[in-house]
């Protein structure tokens, strides 16, 4: 027999079993194609570590220990499985327990997410481990120096803590000093030898804090894979929405595992996740943090596709007819509001609030629908026209959401012209790419490129033309990015009016 370990689960296999025959055993999750992470027994070295994580009822958090560790060395391992006893709008209390700290009677000043002991009546046997939810002065018969630790992610946790949560785990953080014999590998043909831990991919928790930076990256997973565009020692980067704005949000230190959106300069747009701790800045919005399978980060080569789960899952409806939503939503407990046109061949093509974070909040999603001739579905010609694709897919949102409007600008004849609501021209140049030879087929989607005034201008012809491109410029200036899959369904639309891209492979 062989053991292994695949996700943190313990698994007996017969000898010459494969990944694939692991995989199946176990249920793991997996996505087909992507890279996964092997450590071989005894390659770990471990190092002595300042941080904790906090496993409670309402979630996980970590913590930092500041200044002198030993009343947490003396007395963490007494509060698993203590209450929060008491809450107020500043602070949270689990125990009690019984300790030998002296409280002091005197006002302390504690800063937002501070960890600290406190006493209730000025008795140390009513000890209690404390978080500040807020900045505040007060006096909890706590010890001089009170504050003993800081939290450094979960802290969404922290502000849904109430009374009645429970502590139940306290573990130390495990870091490691370098990873010897590790695999990183897509063959699931590969046998497998006795102690053998394997990960398939590895799960974000979403921070609270960051409802559009959270939105960025479930837009980036939404095929629940993160590719390994840029690699250091430090971190890994996906590159896919780089160029894509992402608002700054949320100011936290970047530890090992934080996930975090830059939102300015050299890489706007690029998440990246972090193996070793880096200090809080002021360009990287943290979103999340991997909360399991950190090992897989560690392992993974540049170039690597990794399986991720995200927590909570992305709730989006835009593209869904009602029925499809409702059934989506109420699975997660969410409400629908209707609005718009809701017959049976309605289309939601847009949703409010916008963001996973915020529908979970209100408890439901307001959705806006169109009749489904509204919709029009293109195929893209990405081998002929990447570059010119780029621009038309951020400037319609398309490289995040299933679909985008396209408002009509003007009609004449069987040509239709469109400009993006999103200016875009600055994101990137229209160079001539994929411009037309002898002929545009109806139905072709050009956009002008800078050799002309126009450029940025979106057109489609319904008819053959063997002179002027969809845009009605010469050939030299019109780039040809795709196809309408229904080119009749423009017929009657005119100035003013919008129709919705969607992608179709």
């Amino acid at each position: 027999m062989v053991s292994i370990e695949i996700n943190g689960q313990k698994s007996d296999l017969k000898e010459n079993a494969s990944l694939k025959d692991a995989i199946e055993l176990s249920k793991a999750f997996y996505i087909p194609g992507t890279t996964i992470g092997i450590l071989k027994t005894g390659t770990q070295k471990e190092q002595a570590t300042s941080e904790y994580k906090i496993i409670t009822s309402r979630g996980e958090f970590r913590i930092e220990l500041s200044g002198d560790p030993g009343l947490w060395n003396k007395f963490s391992h007494d509060f698993p499985g203590t209450n929060a006893h008491w809450e107020t709008t500043n602070s949270i209390a689990f125990g009690p327990v019984g300790t030998d700290i002296i409280p002091q009677r005197m006002e302390q000043k504690y800063n937002k997410y501070d960890v600290f002991l406190g006493t209730g009546g000025y008795d140390a046997k009513n000890s209690y481990l404390m978080l500040a939810k807020n900045k505040h002065i007060s006096d909890y018969g706590s010890p001089k120096d009170a504050v003993i630790a800081k939290v450094i992610s979960g802290k969404n946790v922290i502000s849904g803590l109430k009374q009645g949560d429970t502590i139940l785990k306290i573990e130390p953080v495990i870091k490691w000093e370098t990873l010897l014999d590790k695999v990183s590998t897509s063959d699931l043909n590969l046998k497998l030898e006795d102690g053998m831990k394997i990960f398939t991919y590895f799960k974000v928790d979403l921070s609270n804090e960051s409802p559009e930076g959270a939105e960025h990256f479930l837009a980036l997973i939404r095929k629940k894979v993160f590719a390994v565009d840029t690699f250091s020692n430090s971190f890994i980067s996906d590159d896919a929405l780089k160029g894509e704005g992402c608002r700054y949000e949320h100011w936290d230190a970047r530890s090992e595992g934080a996930v975090a959106v830059r939102t300015d300069g050299l890489g706007n747009g690029r998440v990246y996740i972090y193996k070793e701790d880096r200090t809080s800045s002021a360009v990287h919005s943290v979103v999340g943090h991997v909360s399991q399978g950190i090992e897989l980060i560690k392992i993974a080569d540049a170039g690597s596709k990794l399986g991720v789960i995200s927590n909570p899952g992305r709730v989006m409806v835009l593209g869904q007819g009602f029925k499809e939503a409702e059934k989506l939503l109420s699975e997660h407990g969410l409400k629908l509001e209707k609005q718009g046109y809701t017959g049976d061949d309605a289309i939601i093509v847009e949703q409010d609030p916008d963001t996973t974070i915020e529908i979970i909040g209100a408890g439901g999603v307001t959705a806006l629908g169109v009749k489904s001739d509204k919709i029009i579905n293109v195929r893209f010609y990405d081998d002929k026209a990447p570059i010119t694709l780029d621009f038309f897919r951020h400037s319609l949102r398309l490289k995040d959401r299933p679909l985008g409007p396209l408002p009509v600008v003007f009609t004449y004849e069987n040509t239709y012209l469109f400009r993006s609501e999103k200016e875009a021209e600055a994101y990137k140049e229209i160079n001539p790419e994929n411009v037309p030879k002898t002929r545009v087929a109806a139905g072709e989607i050009g956009v002008t490129n800078q050799a002309a005034k126009r450029y940025g201008m979106i057109g489609v012809k319904l008819t053959d033309d063997e002179k002027y491109g969809p845009t009605g410029e010469k050939f030299e200036c019109t780039n040809i990015i795709g196809k309408v899959i229904e080119p009749e369904r423009l017929k009657g639309f005119k100035a003013g009016d919008i129709i919705y891209i969607r992608e179709v492979s």
